[in-house]
């Protein structure tokens, strides 16, 4: 075999989120691209605002000699500090740059974190549905992934959760607002989970720590708010992006934030920035850090996904869909009204619809579907996704 049989592996096993996005575009080279209703990737379709683009020829032509040179291993200290004062506001309590460190968006900045925590065999617990990649995330640096089912409605199941962490475990990874349910974990789910880690972590003699994967912590609907994991637990990480909140996916940036209060601060910050180093990251871009200095707190009109939600609700209950209406993300996740999501995804693919089925994010019986499209795709769908349910009524 050329490749490795591990990567061989993983790539038979690899995201149903390329794999529809992929035969996507098959069948628009097949059908045209307008005749197909492509609802795989939560590819952000609203343009940046209008702010990032004058930072950004600002930043360009202001660069000097030193601005595209190597910088300490955590960013631009400068960067670091308006980020840590923006997240003083926003977390509600006072955190340094020295608690930053900046990331090739939120997938580097898990990788820096587990690379950092895990030793090999330690357990990475998540709610169930949850993001696929979480799973290889853990599996680079020696980890293994645990997952552990969600209530009904996608909330927080702190019985399970208990049940499942061992002295194995060594992280609890959320993500919320959820990619692919949409919901988001309230703050006394919160309080009672960094309850249960205290005690946990006192029981079996070492930290566990929470970390919290927030890249669409401002895409949030009807006036829903996204606690503080940093009020709920003191031994936490913040991963994020920039990706979904202003719509810069592409340029790969985001950071980590470490709780001030963590206990072992000055070992889990060293351990980050020499993990962004030795992973090859070294540093995350410097062009974007300095733009993203200047944009804290700003997004996207939000307004703008809620009323693309709003669209697609109303249509699909019309249809006859069951599904729970997400106040965060730009995702729906239905339920198929037969037990096989993978069928009823293909089905779907007949009238040309491309969504996921949820046994791709641990959610069967469910599929996922990324909103974050024009309106006449979502509009032009509806029939179809009308027609395929008539089939199974």
């Amino acid at each position: 075999m050329t490749i490795a049989k591990k990567i061989n592996e993983m790539m038979t096993k690899s995201s149903w989120i390329r794999k529809m996005f992929e035969e996507g575009a098959r069948l628009k080279a097949e059908h045209g691209a307008d005749k197909v209703f492509d609802f795989s990737l939560g590819n952000p379709n609203l343009p940046p605002p209008e702010k990032f683009n004058e930072i950004l020829r600002d930043t360009v032509d202001s660069c000097g000699l030193g601005d595209h040179c190597y910088m300490p291993q955590a960013g631009f200290p400068q960067v670091c500090v308006s980020i840590a004062d923006y997240l003083t506001r926003e977390q509600g309590l006072a955190i340094t740059c020295d608690e930053i460190i900046m990331t090739c968006g939120a997938a580097g900045a898990l990788n820096v974190i587990f690379k950092a925590l895990l030793d090999p065999g330690d357990e990475v617990l998540s709610p169930a549905p949850c993001f696929v990649e979480y799973g290889f995330y853990a599996d680079n640096h020696g980890g293994v992934l645990k997952m552990v089912n969600t209530r009904p409605d996608f909330t927080l199941d702190l019985e399970a959760m208990g049940d499942a962490i061992t002295a194995k475990t060594k992280i609890v990874l959320i993500n919320s607002p959820n990619n692919p349910t949409g919901q988001i974990y309230d703050k006394a789910s919160l309080d009672a989970l960094g309850q249960l880690l205290s005690q946990k972590s006192e029981a079996f003699g070492h930290i566990i720590y929470l970390i919290s994967d927030e890249p669409y912590r401002k895409i949030v609907f009807d006036g829903a708010d996204v606690p503080s994991i940093f009020q709920s637990y003191d031994q936490s990480i913040i991963a994020t992006s920039y990706s979904k909140d202003i719509s810069i996916p592409g340029e790969r940036i985001g950071f980590a934030a470490l709780n001030p209060a963590t206990t072992h601060k000055k070992e889990v910050m060293a351990g980050m920035a020499l993990a962004n180093r030795i992973l090859g990251f070294v540093n995350a871009p410097a062009l974007m850090q300095r733009v993203v200095a200047g944009m804290q707190g700003m997004s996207v009109d939000i307004a703008e996904y809620q009323r693309k939600r709003d669209l697609f609700c109303d249509g699909l209950a019309d249809a006859g869909y069951d599904f729970i209406t997400p106040t965060g993300a730009f995702y729906l996740f239905p339920r198929t009204p037969i037990a096989d999501d993978v069928a009823f995804v293909t089905a779907l693919q007949k009238e040309l619809i491309l969504v996921v089925p949820g046994s791709g994010f641990a959610g069967p019986g469910h599929f996922r579907i990324a909103f974050c499209v024009d309106d006449q795709t979502i509009v032009n769908s509806l029939p179809g996704f009308k027609k395929v349910m008539q089939q199974y009524k």
